[in-house]
């Protein structure tokens, strides 16, 4: 049976890489699969993106229902940003495509 484009973009597996696709949203899973962190914070530990391309990937990653934005009724307000139990879920499978690209991509990509 030969698909067709239709087919594919119907692909459930394409569909679930698009949720997560992005320059930075793996590296968003990364940091918070280790539990919540404020804005500030996640942008400090992706030291390349700028504050509006984290901003929105994360409201992205909302939208997917993958990571939830919490405001504290401090002053000045804290915005923290956690995943959600669908992101949780997520966050194992994409340590297992780290640790396989580690182990296969060596030679084929120069990882920096």
């Amino acid at each position: 049976m030969r698909l067709t484009y239709r087919d594919v973009e119907q692909c459930a597996t394409k569909v679930a890489l698009d949720l997560i696709s992005g320059k930075w949203k793996p590296m968003i899973f990364f940091h918070l699969s280790a539990g919540p962190l404020r804005f500030t914070e996640l942008w400090r530990q992706i030291p390349r993106v700028s504050k509006k391309v984290l901003l929105e990937q994360l409201r992205q990653l909302e939208q997917a229902e993958l990571v939830e934005r919490t405001v504290q009724n401090n002053f000045p307000p804290e915005v923290s940003y956690h995943l959600t139990a669908k992101g949780a879920e997520l966050a194992p499978i994409l340590h297992r495509l780290d640790q396989w690209a580690l182990k296969h991509i060596a030679g084929v990509v120069q990882i920096s």
